[in-house]
């Protein structure tokens, strides 16, 4: 059993470390639950957080989005390798090779993002959608992929006639016990906290609002606290399901082919991510928050952090080592692991690369490495590593974000860029 006293002491301390105003942790360990929560709701607020407050998850939300559109698949009401335009009018204009498995493990090759504005209805959102030009042919290469999950909660609503939200509510949340909370909601039945940005030069931290759009829903709207998120880890554990078959849960479990998600994961399932082949889950970012899921079958175990802050993905990743001395080992991807050694800035990788509207455009720095601006703004620098590997790194700290690689073709020659999980074509050949 690990020791509960170092991983409070060590939860707290990386709290306040990496400037984090509220965070909650919850651990699930042969058939027993602890949490701890730390801080406050909103920073110079008297309100603290508490085991039930609600976080918004971000992309958290798609591991239960993909878990309801299994539901239904497990009932028979949908067909992981049916082509998807076949279901309505409105996604005749995809692929005809798309299918549901490819959105769910993000093989689908659609572009990353469509942001619509706020006069822009669901439907017209799918359709304008569903127009993007694609990335890649389908089930060719991973690309995460927000314009999928769209597409997703379309087939579900197709099916159930409920809207995304109604259809995980009365489907999925409800009967896991779970009090719904949706962001940019004013009938959210709970405490929701508010996120953080931390200033990265002079560590001002200021209170931001969610601004994710009603028709991008299914991508990143709920709100949960770190117990809610073990709750839904469990129902992943063997014996603990009962909304989908045992069947379906281990298709979900499964790395999809096609599905290398480098700098993210090990591998993709439909729906959750595949950490050091025995543990699955998946990371979020909101609007000021950042969220993170572990579900380790074998053990029984889930582990959830949530932090009301940009720097919760740097708490996450500090606290992973301090659990394992804790003796609780949580699987993570380290895809940079090793000391890699790293090569001068390679020439051939400097360059335009695009993924939908999203320009990344690589420069070598007048230093060593490269830098990265993302439409037009000073993103990151990349250190890069023999194999076209790099790590990107936060321009005004030096500390490592995530890592990445360029893509080359059979003549070694640099055709595309994948970078936070989105794969993007070079543009100036």
């Amino acid at each position: 059993m690990f020791d509960t006293d170092i991983i409070s002491r060590r939860f707290k301390c990386t709290a306040q470390t990496r400037q984090v105003p509220g965070a909650q942790l919850t651990i699930h360990h042969r058939g027993e639950t602890l949490t701890w929560e730390f801080g406050v709701t909103e920073l110079g607020s008297a309100l603290t957080v508490q085991r039930d407050t609600a976080i918004p998850i971000g992309s958290v939300t798609k591991a239960f989005t993909a878990t309801l559109a299994m539901a239904l698949v497990s009932d028979g009401d949908l067909d992981l390798d049916t082509p998807v335009m076949e279901h309505s009018s409105e996604l005749r204009r995809l692929s005809p090779g798309l299918t549901l498995r490819h959105l769910l493990s993000h093989t689908g090759g659609l572009t990353s993002d469509f942001e619509p504005d706020d006069a822009t209805s669901p439907r017209r959102h799918l359709q304008d959608c569903c127009a993007l030009v694609p990335v890649l042919p389908p089930g060719t290469c991973f690309s995460y992929s927000n314009v999928g999950y769209v597409i997703v909660a379309h087939l579900v609503e197709l099916v159930t006639g409920m809207t995304w939200a109604e259809a995980a509510e009365v489907l999925l949340l409800r009967p896991l016990g779970i009090t719904p909370a949706f962001v940019g909601r004013a009938d959210t039945p709970r405490q929701v906290a508010t996120g953080h940005t931390v200033n990265r030069a002079t560590g001002a931290i200021r209170p931001v609002e969610q601004s994710l759009a009603d028709a991008e829903a299914a991508t990143g709207a709920l709100a949960m606290s770190a117990l809610d998120l073990v709750t839904f880890g469990r129902m992943h554990l063997p014996g603990d399901g009962g909304i989908i078959s045992a069947d379906a849960l281990a298709t979900m479990h499964k790395p999809q082919p096609g599905a290398d998600p480098f700098g993210l994961a090990e591998g993709w399932g439909l729906g959750l991510a595949v950490y050091g082949g025995t543990w699955l889950g998946h990371d979020g970012m909101g609007d000021g928050t950042s969220c993170h899921l572990r579900i380790q079958p074998d053990s029984g175990t889930v582990v959830a952090l949530t932090t009301n802050s940009s720097s919760g993905y740097q708490m996450w990743k500090q606290l992973i080592p301090e659990l394992r001395s804790a003796g609780l080992v949580v699987g993570d991807h380290e895809p940079l692991s090793g000391s890699p050694r790293p090569i001068p800035p390679p020439a051939a990788c400097a360059g335009r690369y695009r993924n939908g509207d999203t320009e990344y455009s690589i420069a070598i720095a007048d230093g060593d490495g490269l830098r990265l601006t993302i439409d037009g703004e000073l993103s990151a620098q990349l250190i890069p590593y023999e194999g076209l590997a790099f790590s990107i790194n936060d321009p005004w700290t030096g500390e490592f974000v995530q890592a990445g690689r360029f893509l080359p073709d059979d003549v070694q020659r640099v055709h595309g860029i994948q970078i936070t999980g989105r794969t993007a074509a070079r543009v100036d050949f």
